[in-house]
């Protein structure tokens, strides 16, 4: 099934699937410079209708994103899956986004673990990017 997605807009079968405990990983497609696509499994974020993602300055997906809006985000289980087209809402540094992947480092690890993890991040430039979804792909019967 293909539900074109408003701007702020999710059905909730779709969000009670993206924020499940225990949570799914996440993975993100986008453009590189060539034309060629490059994935990454990802940790993310539902925060209202919009998805948040967020990477150490540096990598390859945050450049070919922050080069080309556009991207594709697929989160599975098993058989059942969605798949979310998405364009660059925003982008921003900081504070911010230091508290996106501390909450994302809560969210799918342990607390110590997350302790760690959160420690190095700070060390770290990080950037977070929040993505709207354009079309909204549902496989199987995610739930």
């Amino acid at each position: 099934m293909v539900v074109d997605a408003q701007p702020t807009l999710l059905s909730p079968q779709a969000r009670a699937f993206l924020t499940a405990t225990p949570p799914r990983y996440a993975t993100l497609a986008t453009i590189s410079r060539d034309g060629s696509p490059h994935q990454i499994v990802i940790w993310f974020l539902l925060r209202d209708d919009e998805i948040i993602v967020n990477s150490r300055r540096g990598r390859r997906w945050p450049a070919n994103l922050a080069r080309d809006g556009r991207a594709n985000l697929a989160v599975y289980d098993a058989e059942d899956a969605i798949t979310i087209g998405c364009a660059v809402e925003r982008v921003y540094a900081g504070d911010a986004a230091q508290a996106d992947i501390a909450e994302m480092a809560v969210r799918f690890d342990t607390p110590q673990a997350a302790q760690r993890e959160i420690t190095r991040f700070r060390t770290e430039e990080r950037v977070s990017f929040v993505l709207r979804p354009t079309k909204v792909h549902l496989h199987g019967d995610p739930h």
